[in-house]
């Protein structure tokens, strides 16, 4: 059941293991592909938020609250990957586009799932090493006859819709920097638009325009300036070199990545852009002299013709937390102190719920909707955040909330015209931040200025009371409150659906899709796939019939940290329509078993080892070599794995599988620590202690006083 939350609860949720950052609207009247804000046809879904207005409400009432309890499954498509799947699908003309890890793309014929094509670009093994979070992919774009898609490696990629043949192909970053592709691409008349991410190793945000026809450039935004001194591409940087101080560390590429969010008002002809975290999360070493540090995470209204901004609005000046704005923006018209306003809203990871004019940019309301440490509340006559000092970790140590896996991450949130409420996947959790006292820039690596062993090696030292680190919120952005929550045991969330049937979709992690009553909350329906769940559903109608369709397949920055995998992560398709009787697949269980050597082992060695394991190996492996199952858990390698530790490692002997060479950034010697750093947490993962974080890895609630300054 429901239940009412309240956001000044005295317990709060620490994520035992850490996180790393991360993790429109024109007229279109092209082909036969039309999408539009007001009048994109019910049955379709041809856009990643089904309109360029984002709001993932589809007017369909064939499944409502009264015939719900009749749905069934379909059909299921086994699309044979093991890693994270975040997409949503398109539905066009009875056939649909899904993209799978590794920036795979299949089309299937929608009302059996049957396979027609499947395309794989072939992303070289090595290049999931520069993703942060997980090689996943979160959508296509379609124009006219061509799937669009873009790809880890930095590719964006036009398919022919039909034969699944590639029509052209751009790359948009520079391979020899470790920029990635996870977003869906979005279509704005003959342009399609996508950025990259990429912060936390290095690089320089941007996000550009491409010709949907021929996937030439058209024009290029960068977020950041390049240096202090040089010339920079386009005038709005002029403004933002004045934010930085003149010894910021320019080497860093300073982030700034535009990895996930979109939207487009088409009346109006604005883009709306989500900018990222900096590639140093630490502002007293990344801008030493102060400053804002434009355009971090910032939203931007920009022409899409030219590619100028017309707007910004920056909701974390100087931020220092990883608290991104490229969560999921939302339009709508809102009547607000008895005026229509068009409204763009967002719940970003800073934990502040923010209403915003599209037109003008002005801040209309910014009200948190998870609990919040770092920031009291923000001002809405300066719009800037009155800090609290809480959050200020460069002289100490600070547990701060949201963590950085924010108050609400990439999982969509949808909203309801008839309820006038947003439905957020939000988080609730703390974080430790500990500063590096001798942090040195070394690109190849993660550049966030975090002390990663003392991280890694945190742990509370009493036992744990379990609380509830992910939860559904409905929120009413006019009352700027909570209606209702839904809570969860898990530490990953998923993306949500909202219906003009009176409901809203969810998946779990544990493998079910739930249907909730939208008003209340109340749980409708429920069906166990036995595969978890993190994409956002869709639903969509071919002759007459309504369906609702939901990726399966647990990953990503959460899901490679913050669960437990009980069931092969078997990456599925699954699709439901009244009256429906399939069997779901059975999904085999996960096994583990540690083996390891029984040569003694030398402590300085292990010391050692658990700092560069935390530097290079954790963001995959898992804090303290405690894995969820999305990567190998080392600590169970069998003999044959230990006995050629360093031809992995080194050598690259599984970079076809993404485990690249580290021979760039490691010696033999250091991997013989880290060798050693595992082999001791193996042995030690029967203790009381090893139990406490394996079984904590969701998340446990701690008193609000070990908060306090």
């Amino acid at each position: 059941m429901p239940v009412r939350l309240p956001l000044n609860s005295r317990k709060y949720c620490l994520g035992i293991i850490f996180c790393l950052a991360f993790i429109n609207n024109f007229p279109n009247a092209l082909g036969n592909t039309q999408v539009s804000a007001e009048n994109s046809d019910e049955a379709q879904w041809l856009s990643y938020g089904r309109t360029h207005d984002e709001q993932r409400f589809s007017p369909l009432t064939s499944i409502n609250r009264t015939s719900v309890s009749n749905l069934g499954l379909v059909w299921y498509h086994a699309t044979g990957n093991r890693r994270g799947m975040e997409a949503t699908p398109l539905v066009e003309d009875g056939v649909m586009y899904v993209s799978t890890a590794w920036s795979r793309v299949i089309a299937m014929d929608a009302i059996t799932g049957k396979q027609l094509w499947r395309y794989d670009p072939r992303v070289p093994g090595e290049a999931g090493r520069n993703a942060c979070c997980d090689v996943v992919n979160r959508g296509v774009a379609l124009w006219q006859d061509y799937i669009i898609v873009g790809t880890i490696d930095g590719r964006l990629i036009a398919i022919n819709k039909h034969t699944g043949q590639q029509v052209w192909s751009t790359q948009t970053t520079d391979k020899n920097k470790p920029y990635t592709i996870t977003g869906a691409p979005r279509v704005v008349g003959d342009k399609v638009v996508i950025g990259n991410g990429g912060a936390e190793f290095g690089v320089r945000g941007y996000f550009g325009a491409f010709s949907a026809a021929t996937g030439k450039q058209l024009w290029r935004f960068y977020t950041v300036p390049g240096s202090a001194d040089d010339p920079v591409e386009h005038p709005e940087l002029e403004l933002a070199r004045r934010t930085w101080s003149p010894d910021s560390r320019w080497e860093t590429g300073l982030g700034g990545t535009v990895w996930d969010a979109f939207a487009y008002d088409e009346k109006l002809n604005l883009l709306y852009v989500g900018v990222g975290n900096s590639s140093l999360y630490n502002r007293a070493v990344r801008s030493p002299g102060g400053g804002d540090n434009l355009y971090l995470t910032s939203i931007l209204a920009v022409n899409p013709d030219t590619g100028r901004l017309v707007w910004h609005y920056q909701t974390t000046p100087a931020e220092s937390w990883d608290y991104t704005a490229t969560q999921h923006m939302i339009l709508a018209d809102l009547e607000i102190l008895g005026e229509t306003r068009q409204v763009l809203m967002q719940a970003p990871k800073n934990g502040f719920f923010y209403v915003l004019d599209r037109e003008t940019g002005e801040l209309l309301a910014a009200d948190n909707y998870v609990a919040v440490n770092w920031a009291s509340h923000i001002n809405l006559e300066t719009g800037r955040p009155v800090e609290t000092g809480l959050g200020e970790w460069s002289q100490e140590n600070r547990m701060v909330m949201p963590s950085v896996v924010g108050g609400h991450n990439w999982h969509p949130m949808a909203y309801s015209p008839q309820t006038q409420l947003v439905y957020i996947p939000t988080v609730h959790m703390v974080y430790p931040f500990r500063a590096d006292p001798d942090f040195v820039y070394d690109p190849g690596t993660l550049n966030t200025g975090e002390d990663w062993q003392t991280i890694g090696e945190y742990a509370p030292t009493v036992t744990p009371e379990f609380c509830s680190p992910t939860r559904l919120t409905a929120w009413d952005p006019v009352a700027k409150q909570q209606v209702w929550q839904v809570p969860f045991d898990s530490g990953v969330n998923a993306g949500v659906l909202a219906t003009a049937g009176g409901l809203v979709f969810q998946g779990t992690t544990d493998g079910r899709l739930v249907a909730y009553a939208d008003d209340t909350g109340e749980v409708l329906w429920s069906s166990n796939v036995g595969v978890g769940i993190m994409a956002p559903p869709i639903t969509y109608a071919v002759n007459g019939t309504q369906y609702v369709t939901v990726v399966a397949g647990i990953g990503g920055a959460q899901g490679g940290h913050f669960t437990k995998l009980k069931n092969q992560n078997s990456g599925h398709v699954f699709t439901f329509a009244l009256g429906g009787n399939t069997q779901p697949p059975t999904i085999g269980k996960t096994t583990r078993k540690v083996q390891v050597p029984t040569d003694p082992l030398d402590e300085e060695s292990v010391q050692q080892g658990s700092k560069l394991y935390h530097e290079h190996c954790a963001r995959c492996h898992g804090v303290q070599a405690a894995s969820s199952g999305l990567y190998p858990d080392l600590r169970t390698s069998n003999s044959g794995v230990h006995s050629v530790w360093q031809k992995i490692v080194l050598g690259g002997m599984l970079k076809g599988t993404g485990m690249d060479a580290f021979s760039d950034v490691l010696n033999e010697d250091q991997v013989q620590d880290i060798h050693a750093y595992v082999i001791n947490q193996a042995i030690a993962s029967t203790t009381w202690h090893r139990k406490l974080l394996e079984t904590a890895v969701e998340a446990v609630c701690i008193p609000a006083e070990w908060l306090a300054d």
